[in-house]
């Protein structure tokens, strides 16, 4: 089984796109990395890692710089397209869960099974800070912000704005532990355990 962070891929467009020098801005060009980038996730010792053209990115991209660049990039078709396409094309032969903001309503809207975990924003923002790296990169304002921020943009946007996708399982994971989340899942999954 594959994980697939949808959101780690817009990450890894703004990532490429800083190293090449292209502004988040420039959506002809971002459409062309996007197209181009040679992105694959792999399990290693049981963590799911991100790569880019063999490289492990893990860390890169997850700083906070990343975070508003993977919101800044993913406004534009030509990124989203080019995505869409490869998220569809890495489930293609199954044993795959793809996680991201549009993977219910628009890269899979026919899915067998869609999941929608939300938590207060605070809640998201301890996570998220969890994530960061460095993890002192931000201060819990500082993240808190930014994570409203995006959420604003994300469910603002033209293309794909966040939403609950239709038939979808809503679980409210804030107060919630990972195992608790994915024991609710599981019983949600029909034939699952009761």
């Amino acid at each position: 089984m594959i994980r697939v962070d949808t959101g780690a891929m817009y990450r890894a467009v703004a990532f490429a796109a800083r190293s090449f020098g292209v502004p988040w801005n420039d959506p002809v060009r971002l459409g062309t990395i996007a197209r181009e980038l040679d992105i694959s996730f792999r399990t290693v010792d049981g963590v799911s890692r991100v790569f880019l053209s063999g490289d492990d990115v893990s860390g890169a991209i997850r700083t906070p710089e990343m975070s508003m660049g993977a919101s800044a990039v993913s406004v534009h078709g030509a990124v989203r397209e080019a995505l869409v396409a490869k998220q569809r094309e890495m489930a293609r032969e199954g044993g795959v869960v793809l996680e991201g903001r549009d993977t219910g309503t628009v890269v899979f809207p026919d899915a067998e099974v869609k999941f929608f975990l939300d938590a207060a924003a605070a809640v998201r923002a301890r996570r998220r800070q969890l994530e960061i790296s460095p993890p002192d990169a931000q201060s819990f304002e500082e993240v808190l912000r930014d994570v409203l921020r995006r959420d604003v943009q994300d469910s603002t946007r033209e293309r794909s704005p966040l939403r609950v996708p239709d038939g979808a399982v809503y679980i409210d994971t804030t107060t919630m532990t990972v195992d608790e989340v994915v024991g609710e899942m599981l019983r949600r999954l029909p034939g699952g355990p009761r």
